[in-house]
């Protein structure tokens, strides 16, 4: 697994060991932390999947490589596009070279939803035409067009995951509102909007997303494209307000700021296919997830205001 040890990798990783799996991590600590992994029987090399040699020691003797590793913010991809690019693209490249190499069976794909189909008017899906207009949406399309390339040249068996904009436990490094919404809550902050609130987008609790790809890696499919979503449109507005109330800070102000470039107006996907295919239906509502999630930071913030160690 590519990226193991950064918010989904760290909730990912214990749901594969509970199944038996023996699971190796590779991952430059640049966004994620070794202790997220604390399982003792996973191996992780730490190492950039831009480094060919440290990628085929990691890949050797797989049976099924899951991509997790990107350049994963919208707003530092508009700031940066050519490390963007290297890390996405090239990276991903590099990936499915070591993959083909190292004789793996498949590979699963962590693309996106909202970013790679831009303001393609929802409720969208694999049939929709995807037109990115960040070079994060960009460079996933890239990732997936590589992805199906390899399918169809060296036979390797492929699946890209569309996931929604996934949040919960262990996000304490991502770049998404639910974390900054829940950190300034918490703090007693003002939460701050970029744009005025009526974007939406689809929010998908990391649990549940972790459900899916354990199902991607078991299901007998070859080369596929599959969203993993709520079904659900939520505005930014709203979930603003949720994430205040659960903090137990309903009147805590909201700042707007000017709407950020390469940031989508509106998404949410259907799962149809993830249902058919992989049997995927989530189990968590927005307001269930939000909880666990906030209860989740309010846990690490007692700890260290307590000066004992953070849990991971």
């Amino acid at each position: 697994m590519t990226g193991g040890c950064g918010f989904i990798g760290a909730n990912l990783v214990p749901r594969l060991a509970d199944d038996g799996i023996a699971v190796r991590v590779l991952d430059n600590l640049s966004r994620g932390t070794r202790d997220n992994v604390q399982d003792p029987g996973v191996e992780v090399i730490e190492g950039d999947i831009r480094d060919e040699d440290v990628l085929a020691a990691a890949v050797a003797d797989v049976d099924t490589v899951i991509h997790l590793a990107a350049y994963g913010s919208v707003a530092e991809s508009v700031a940066e596009p050519r490390e963007n690019f290297d890390v996405n693209v090239r990276g991903t490249l590099y990936v499915l070279r070591a993959a083909v190499d190292a004789g793996v069976d498949k590979l699963v794909f962590a693309s996106t939803g909202g970013a790679i189909m831009g303001n393609t008017p929802p409720p969208v899906d694999e049939t929709s035409l995807p037109w990115p207009i960040s070079p994060y949406g960009a460079s996933k399309l890239c990732g997936e067009a590589y992805c199906h390339a390899f399918a169809g040249s060296y036979g390797l068996r492929v699946v890209a995951l569309r996931f929604a904009n996934v949040f919960g436990p262990m996000s304490e490094h991502k770049k998404g509102a639910v974390t900054n919404f829940v950190k300034s809550a918490l703090r007693r902050e003002p939460i701050t909007i970029y744009g005025d609130g009526t974007a939406t987008r689809d929010f998908l609790y990391v649990d549940d997303l972790c459900e899916g790809i354990a199902a991607a890696v078991e299901a007998p499919l070859s080369d596929e494209v599959i969203h993993l979503a709520s079904g659900e449109e939520t505005s930014i507005g709203e979930l603003a307000r949720h994430v205040a109330a659960l903090a137990g800070a309903d009147d805590l102000p909201i700042r707007y700021e000017d709407r950020r470039p390469g940031e989508i107006e509106r998404t949410f996907a259907k799962a149809e296919r993830a249902a058919e295919l992989l049997g995927f239906r989530p189990a968590h509502t927005l307001v269930d997830g939000l909880r666990k999630t906030v209860d989740w930071f309010a846990a690490r913030t007692s700890e260290r205001s307590a000066g004992g160690a953070a849990r991971p």
